[in-house]
């Protein structure tokens, strides 16, 4: 379920769980010192991307493609994708030429957009999204801005975003569910297929579905 839920944030984009955020309202906890500007990153983007999947929710159930365009779009403004594919790579990444990297990155986004990108158009429900705090990584990596889902019926999920600054821009490399981490949890699944191929024939059988990324059937909405 977790690595499932992983792959949808990535697949949305809003990474701030927009699969279980249409129609949310992105705010400041009570008690929580307000967004830096890192937090307020993500907090714009959930509300631009919630916002555009509402207004233009019959356009991309017609055009799967305008859809796959407005997200690949808000992955390139929000997503650090190369830079967290590298992390995915991993010790397989050594060495690794931009372009390998980029051929993973982009393959694997796409892949995980074909196959849960139509559960954006069909999540209902109105929970809420609440920003909690904001702590520096070590080394100076960048930050960790700690959110919550708050729904109805159930325990607040916490949600992490480790972000790091990009010329003067805040952009996701990682998002943790409940302490699970979808770089690791990407780079444990593609360990074994890198041992055994290159980068460039993972990126092609992703691209080709024969790889998949994430575990399991597309989630449904609810």
């Amino acid at each position: 379920m977790k690595t499932r839920l992983l792959a949808t944030v990535l697949a949305s984009l809003l990474l701030a769980a927009a699969p279980s955020l249409v129609q949310a309202q992105a705010r400041p906890a009570a008690t929580a010192a307000q967004p830096s500007a890192a937090a307020r990153t993500v907090l714009d983007a959930s509300t631009r991307i919630l916002a555009t999947l509402e207004t233009r929710r019959n356009e991309f159930r017609a055009s799967p493609a305008a859809l796959r365009g407005f997200i690949d779009s808000e992955m390139s403004r929000s997503f650090d994708r190369d830079y967290s594919a590298r992390l995915v790579l991993g010790v397989h990444g050594r060495g690794a030429s931009d372009a390998d990297v980029k051929l993973f990155a982009d393959a694997m986004a796409d892949n995980l957009m074909a196959r849960y990108g139509s559960t954006l158009l069909d999540i209902q429900g109105k929970p809420s999204f609440r920003y909690r705090s904001e702590a520096a990584l070590p080394g100076n990596r960048g930050v960790k801005v700690s959110t919550e889902l708050v729904r109805a019926g159930s325990e607040p999920t916490p949600v992490e975003y480790l972000m790091r600054n990009v010329d003067g821009q805040w952009k996701v490399f990682d998002v943790m569910i409940e302490g699970i981490s979808y770089v690791q949890t990407f780079k444990n699944q593609f360990d074994t297929p890198l041992r055994q191929k290159s980068i460039k024939d993972v990126a092609a059988e992703l691209r080709g579905g024969s790889l998949q990324a994430g575990a399991g059937p597309a989630p449904r909405g609810k």
